[in-house]
């Protein structure tokens, strides 16, 4: 077998993430029904998000931020002190929202484990993502946990060259086309798309089909066969 390695994402890989985003999303429109027009008023929030994500990075803190940045620009500046506090409160219910593991998760890890060296990879807040770790009863399964701001080519090649026998022996699995399986084929790895119903728009992406070293599957409970399907094409 070329794969020695399996890295997985974290948010909606292997537990429910994006909904909670939604949620809030919706919250806060609600918000601020009384103090601005609601038409656009998503795309003024992605657009502060992707504007400070160079600041403030991925994760909650960074999200709550944009959401009071944006309610300032849109009310110019007249959006009650209440309506601030209520998205701050918003902010702290998602650092402490319950995890819920998708399907197939522990099936496939239990079934992976002893075949393969299993690291997660994960960006976003530190705090956030180490306490959603510790609340899924994940962490057994991982030789490595690393936890990044961003996930680009050199993030990839510095995490498989530091834990894996190298990088066209290792195979990286999430959600994102963005951030889990593009940068991941460039430095050489495998890589799985596993979609999830909701996914942030900024991680759409073209997907490389024909790839030889890509695969996409419904769910975790088919990542087996496809890393079996590797396997044969160098047969």
């Amino acid at each position: 077998m070329p794969i020695t390695t399996i890295a997985f994402d974290a948010d909606d890989t292997l537990w429910q993430n994006e909904q909670f985003f939604r949620l809030t999303e919706q919250r806060f429109t609600a918000l601020l029904k009384d103090h601005a027009d609601p038409e656009g008023l998503g795309e003024r929030l992605l657009a502060a998000e992707v504007r400070n994500l160079a600041t403030y990075g991925f994760g909650i803190k960074g999200f709550t931020l944009s959401m009071i940045e944006t309610a300032l620009e849109v009310t110019e500046h007249r959006v009650p002190g209440t309506v601030i506090a209520e998205i701050l409160a918003a902010g702290r219910e998602l650092l402490t929202h319950p995890v819920e593991t998708l399907p197939y998760v522990d099936q496939a890890l239990g079934e992976l484990q002893d075949r393969y060296r299993l690291i997660l990879v994960t960006k976003g807040d530190l705090f956030d993502q180490e306490r959603k770790l510790a609340a899924s009863g994940l962490a057994e399964y991982f030789a490595a946990v690393e936890i990044v701001s961003d996930k680009t080519e050199a993030i990839y090649r510095r995490i498989f060259t530091q834990h894996a026998d190298g990088l066209d022996r290792t195979l990286m699995v999430g959600n994102s086309l963005k951030s889990d399986v593009l940068p991941a084929l460039a430095t050489g790895a495998f890589a799985v798309h596993v979609p999830h119903d909701l996914t942030w728009s900024f991680e759409h992406a073209e997907e490389p089909a024909g790839n030889p070293r890509y695969a996409r599957i419904a769910h975790l409970g088919e990542l087996p066969a496809a890393i079996d399907a590797f396997g044969a094409q160098d047969k």
